[in-house]
């Protein structure tokens, strides 16, 4: 079982400092602290473990010290800033876990552009070493990279021609989307295992300035105070404590405060349900609703993706009041430029945003006691079938957020991709806001997808999880992420919906995975053998 759940004290690959306005990130891997055995991390490799103690270094930053307006992410280490992903525990990995792996690893990256577009934190890659794979596309979501001009210092993508696979944990895609290297010279540089160095990286476009050793720390130093001269972040808040996520397992499932998620093997389900809250007041403290339903939501969705990969089907469902739940939000948008409210959005965004991305079926039910509004809405939303009651006494509302601030990570609400960005229609949902939309009228406005009345809810819904359920998985992940974006893409949607799937068949062939394919033989001392047929 992996546990998402971790704190400072219990860190063993990263080193966290602050001065002022500057955070920085020393990563310093345990060569013996991998979170599987087998293998060590070496030059700064990382796996699994490091990432979750990434993601949750960076929660820490953004509401325990929301006077820190640019994080540096270092090396702990002389001459070498991060060799990436272990190769070693790539190639003892199910396919399974590769995925996630991957998808994590992304998502924190994307949770670092997300944080930089939105809140104004932002980042600085002070590479006193070579950054190879996964270390450079690390660099890569950083808002400036610094590569320190040694002679022998190197940026490198070198999965093409070493492992046989793509950089397509966004590397490829970050280096086209987001620093605009030209194609030719990306495909040089993808192709050429010892990477691009000094003047050559610059002139690329692959890093932002080449320094001298002696010269580095200090121009890191002047960068680093420029980024944070550029950030809105305030510089005289108190952040608050985020306490550790409190959660109890049972052969049930898994249960918190807010969020329960109960699995059903038999069934291969798992029914994920969000409570209301009690009291919609803006508290400044991590046990305010928003904060804590979004911190214990996301934990939910990590660990069922994680450790439960045979439940194939999620259905979301919303319990409590409705008018809790659009005081909250209207709370929320009356104090849109608090940092914390601004932070909390960017989790709350950030989480909902993990369902879009995950290889699950999910289906929303809509039934008396929810509480399907406004922000909570946007997990119905989600989901790629809404089941909803047609009785008086259930119904589904809008509010702003719905609008604008809890998008996908494609940057479209999700509103505005389920009606293809049509201003007429979203004009009139606007006009429908803080309405209690009853199933009749929410057919007619396209907001669910089914309402059976009470006699044929039962069996219909029944009917259409047996029916999901059996569907090849295969084939459902792959239509659920072609339906989930809608047209238009972003380096978001290509990292997720394109080249993740490239990567995903990638990983499965024998050129990469089989007994003489690249990843298998890596530092064997032996040549991969390939299928040269292209298919």
């Amino acid at each position: 079982m992996v546990d998402y759940r971790t704190a400072p004290s219990r860190y063993q690959h990263w080193k966290m400092s602050f001065d002022g306005p500057v955070a920085t990130l020393a990563m310093d891997t345990r060569e013996d602290g991998g979170i599987d055995p087998g293998y060590k991390l070496k030059l700064n490799s990382y796996d699994l473990g490091v990432d979750i103690e990434l993601h949750d270094a960076l929660q820490r930053i953004r509401f325990e010290h929301p006077e820190v307006r640019v994080v540096v992410l270092s090396s702990g280490k002389p001459r070498v800033f991060c060799s990436g992903a272990n190769i070693y525990m790539l190639g003892l990995a199910s396919h399974a876990w590769k995925v996630n792996f991957c998808k994590f690893t992304n998502e924190t990256r994307n949770g670092m552009e997300d944080s930089s577009a939105h809140s104004g934190l932002k980042f600085l890659a002070a590479c006193n070493g070579p950054a190879a794979g996964g270390g450079y596309e690390l660099a890569l979501a950083c808002d400036e990279i610094v590569l320190i001009d040694d002679r022998s210092s190197a940026v490198s993508l070198p999965e093409v021609p070493l492992l046989g696979v793509l950089p397509g944990t966004g590397g490829l895609t970050r280096l086209t989307d987001k620093r605009k290297v030209r194609r030719d010279l990306a495909d040089v540089f993808c192709t050429t295992a010892e990477g691009v160095q000094g003047q050559r990286a610059k002139d690329w476009g692959l890093v932002d300035a080449v320094v001298k050793p002696q010269a580095f720390e200090a121009y890191v130093r002047e960068r680093a105070l420029a980024l944070a001269a550029s950030s809105d972040r305030p510089r005289a808040a108190h952040g608050i404590e985020l306490t550790p996520v409190e959660r109890t397992d049972d052969m049930r499932g898994y249960h918190y405060r807010f969020v329960v998620a109960v699995i059903d093997a038999q069934q291969r389900t798992a029914e994920l349900t969000v409570r209301a809250p009690e009291i919609a007041d803006f508290e400044e403290s991590a046990d305010w609703w928003p904060l804590r339903m979004a911190r214990e939501l996301d934990d939910a969705i990590l660990s069922l993706r994680t450790n439960h990969l045979d439940i194939g089907i999620w259905i979301l469902k919303t319990q409590g009041s409705a008018s809790k739940v659009a005081e909250s939000d209207a709370a929320m948008t009356a104090r849109r430029d608090h940092w914390l409210v601004r932070e909390t959005l960017g989790m709350m965004r950030r989480t909902i945003a993990r369902l879009d991305v995950s290889s699950r079926s999910l289906f929303a039910a809509v039934e008396p006691g929810s509480c399907f509004t406004g922000s909570l809405f946007e997990l119905a939303l989600a989901a790629d079938r809404i089941y909803m009651l047609d009785d008086d006494g259930v119904s589904i509302g809008l509010s702003d957020l719905n609008f604008g601030g809890l998008e996908m990570s494609s940057g479209a609400t999700r509103l505005g991709a389920r009606y293809y960005q049509d201003a007429s229609r979203l004009a009139s949902l606007r006009e429908r806001k803080g309405e209690a939309l009853g199933a009749r009228q929410a057919v007619a406005l396209g907001l669910v997808t089914f309402a059976p009345d009470e006699l044929d809810w039962g069996d219909e819904f029944r009917l259409a999880i047996e029916e999901r359920s059996a569907l090849s998985p295969d084939a459902m992940t792959g239509l659920e992420a072609n339906l989930r974006f809608g047209p238009g893409e972003s380096m978001a949607s290509r990292i997720f919906g394109r080249l993740s799937a490239w990567q995903n068949w990638i990983f499965t062939r024998p050129n990469a995975v089989g007994p003489s394919g690249a990843l298998k033989v890596y530092g064997s001392g032996n040549r991969a053998r390939f299928d040269w047929e292209r298919v």
